[in-house]
């Protein structure tokens, strides 16, 4: 018999628009934390995930892990306060970094209430996968597993830097108030962003991803980042106020670092704070600081295969 041919169709990748679209908004009123938290769920029937950004960044970037993760997870992305929809209190105490981490730990409560079940696994992505361990810090239980991407590991305040630590700091802070911050359309600020180093690696749709959720069109037709720069650098000066050590010590959640081997932080820290917690792990990945951006595949892998052992 001649052998019959089988043909497939390959199916297109989602695009940004498409995956956006994907994504029901949601407001979380948290009148004990005196702020509005914006999200994307995804939608999904398994257990709760709730992911959170980095600084200056918002909940729509994770939209290609999202897409990854939506078949065995209801996946949710937050915005921290002063970022995309969220508040944006106008009090620079009120970004301390320990407020966006009780913020986490209030938006995993009022998911729990709202779905019946904990949040099965948090995901945070540098200041986002600090301010989610402080919030499994605050409240142990609250959370099933942790997978941490590169988060911001600040020397305990008991700890003098060296010089180019220092230097390091403050160039954060100082680059993040220098950010451009408006530009006359979406089309150019997609190709003056493109253009910049940070997101050389950066998956296209990523940023894609970005440019549409991160701004917002202004009554004149342009567009502003919705976090801005001063914010950024508010949260940037603040780090050096927390000791991630104390809240990383003897936490119970299974947890797993992802070490981004371009990135910007040594592994042996994260080695050290993997070590006094009860069950943590650390993992490199082949990447600059933008893990999720750059490699969204390898963070939900390491999402399933951390929620599945």
């Amino acid at each position: 018999m001649p052998r019959r041919l089988v043909h497939t169709v390959a199916v297109p990748a989602p695009t940004a628009e498409e995956i956006l679209a994907a994504a029901r908004p949601q407001r979380l009123i948290l009148p004990a934390r005196s702020v509005e938290i914006a999200l994307l769920d995804w939608g999904g029937d398994g257990p709760l995930a709730l992911l959170h950004h980095a600084n200056g960044f918002s909940k729509g970037v994770w939209g290609l892990v999202a897409w990854e993760l939506r078949a065995r997870f209801r996946v949710l992305a937050m915005d921290a306060r002063g970022h995309g929809d969220s508040s944006r209190p106008a009090d620079p105490d009120a970004y301390r970094w320990e407020e966006l981490a009780a913020d986490v730990g209030a938006v995993a409560a009022a998911l729990a209430r709202e779905h019946g079940r904990g949040v099965a696994l948090g995901i945070g992505h540098s200041f986002g996968g600090t301010a989610m361990l402080g919030a499994a810090a605050r409240d142990p239980e609250r959370f099933g597993r942790l997978l941490l991407v590169d988060p911001v590991t600040p020397a305990p305040p008991s700890v003098a830097l060296p010089p180019e630590r220092r230097q390091y700091a403050r160039r954060l802070v100082e680059g993040a108030r220098k950010r451009r911050a408006t530009w006359p359309s979406r089309a150019e600020a997609r190709a003056h962003l493109g253009a910049r180093s940070l997101f050389a690696r950066a998956d296209p749709r990523a940023l894609d991803l970005y440019v549409l959720d991160a701004l917002r069109e202004r009554p004149d037709g342009s567009v502003e980042l919705k976090c801005a720069p001063e914010t950024e650098a508010t949260l940037f000066s603040q780090s050096r106020a927390i000791d991630v050590f104390a809240w990383a010590r003897d936490l119970v959640p299974r947890t797993l670092f992802l070490w981004a081997a371009r990135g910007d932080f040594p592994r042996p820290v994260y080695e050290a704070l993997a070590a006094s917690m009860r069950d943590a792990t650390v993992e490199t990945v082949p990447t600059g600081h933008l893990v999720p951006l750059e490699r969204p595949d390898l963070v939900a892998e390491a999402a399933i295969r951390l929620a599945t052992t």
